[in-house]
């Protein structure tokens, strides 16, 4: 047998504390500032149909992420990450090494940010699984039409620091100059913030195709950092200004009901008695470990205490090739797609809404909506795309929008922790 039923009495998980209080959202040092997140599945060219095609190049996009993350983890700690003894990276000097940039083909999440004095609005992607922040620059070709570009040079606080960089997104590339400049999120100032001006962008990046935001904003640790400096949220926390050193965010595809919110969470999206946190186990990534996977009942035996890392910029949930066969072994119709390393499986639209997934942390589980775990209809079958693919690369699981979509989730960047509630 693939499962295990569960046992209550039996079921041992790696836990850090039982439901814990949330994050005071107010304090005599600031107010809580709350960002509005657009979904690029709001526009009204967005249908919820995948080919083929557009899962591979998620796919791919999300191994190549990682292998550079990875490398670029080497390179600031002078160890190999824990997690790298799978992937086939390959060390490259730091000023010009590679950033993989956000999966285009996927849902992508993105807000308002300033930059630059006087300061001037640009759109990102706020994404937990990278650290670097960029902006195409008045300097890029015609495939940043449409962006609000990064001028330096109209930005009096804007400082060149001498160093270039590439950007790596399958056969395309960004390349630009790192600056040094004033950013403001949610009216708090993270002075002297690295930015990366990017004079190349390839063409998947450009406004009219399947990339609306201007940049990417980078959220995790500066461990998996390439450029120099602290990583965009480290140096809103070194200002001292925030209340807490905490961000919350709520996804959604419904328009108007996404936020992020910096310096605390929105008490009122969440049911504060379900909050449960469990502890970065490696600083770099958002990483944590996760109790088990299950689904009606039973859980995936493999899945128990795996690693995970709690990714807003991956749609996908992607874990081992043992963990995903095992999870699908028992479900009728259930089709594996395997390219390369990277599988998906393929579930009959009829039946798909049955199959869907539980992720326990802490003790607490979470289910995974029929909503966001059914990715739509195959455009060559009569099957549904699940929400759960895997790669033979990795021994750890992504945690993806397909899972955040259905829980408030807290980064808790002072006590180096991840917190998961249920939505109100």
């Amino acid at each position: 047998m693939m499962f295990a039923a569960i046992r209550c009495a039996l079921f041992v998980v790696a836990v850090v504390g039982s439901p814990t209080p949330p994050p005071n959202a107010h304090s005599d040092m600031g107010r809580t500032q709350h960002i509005l997140l657009n979904s690029r599945s709001n526009a009204a060219n967005f249908s919820k149909v995948f080919d083929p095609s557009t899962v591979w190049e998620q796919l791919g996009f999300v191994s190549r992420k990682y292998s550079t993350t990875m490398g670029a983890y080497q390179r600031n700690t002078g160890s190999p990450h824990p997690l790298s003894s799978r992937f086939d990276f390959h060390s490259v000097a730091k000023r010009n090494g590679n950033v993989s940039l956000v999966n285009y083909n996927a849902d992508l999440w993105y807000g308002e940010i300033e930059v630059g004095t006087p300061p001037k609005t640009f759109t990102v992607v706020f994404d937990t699984g990278s650290s670097d922040l960029f902006l195409p620059s008045t300097e890029c070709s015609v495939s940043c039409a449409g962006h609000t570009q990064y001028d330096p040079a109209a930005s009096s606080s804007a400082k060149d620091s001498g160093q270039p960089f590439v950007l790596t997104y399958g056969a395309g590339e960004t390349a630009g100059d790192e600056y040094v400049d004033d950013v403001f999120v949610g009216g708090y100032e993270a002075k002297d913030q690295t930015v990366g001006a990017a004079w190349i962008y390839s063409p998947e990046f450009s406004k009219d195709g399947s990339f609306p935001p201007d940049g990417l904003s980078g959220l995790a640790f500066s461990e998996i950092s390439e450029f120099e400096g602290s990583p965009l949220f480290q140096t809103l926390d070194e200002s001292g200004k925030l209340p807490q050193s905490v961000f919350g965010f709520k996804l959604s595809t419904t328009p108007g009901d996404s936020e992020m919110v910096i310096g605390g969470t929105n008490t009122d999206l969440y049911h504060s008695d379900t909050l449960t946190y469990v502890a970065v186990t490696d600083r770099g990534y958002w990483q944590v470990e996760m109790d088990v996977i299950s689904r009606l009942g039973q859980e995936v035996v493999e899945s128990q205490a795996a690693t995970v890392i709690i990714d807003t910029g991956t749609t996908f949930i992607i874990t081992s090739y043992s963990i995903a066969q095992s999870y699908y072994a028992n479900i009728s119709g259930a089709t594996a797609h395997t390219e390369g390393a990277d599988t998906y499986w393929t579930i009959p639209c009829d039946t798909i809404n049955s199959t869907v997934p539980t992720f326990t942390f802490g003790r607490r589980a979470f289910k995974v909506s029929a909503q966001t775990y059914n990715l739509g209809p195959d455009v060559l079958s009569s099957d549904c795309l699940a929400g759960i693919a895997a790669s033979s690369e990795m021994d750890f699981t992504i945690i993806g929008d397909v899972f955040l979509q259905n829980v408030y989730s807290v980064f808790d960047y002072a006590n180096t922790r991840v917190g998961f509630a249920e939505l109100v």
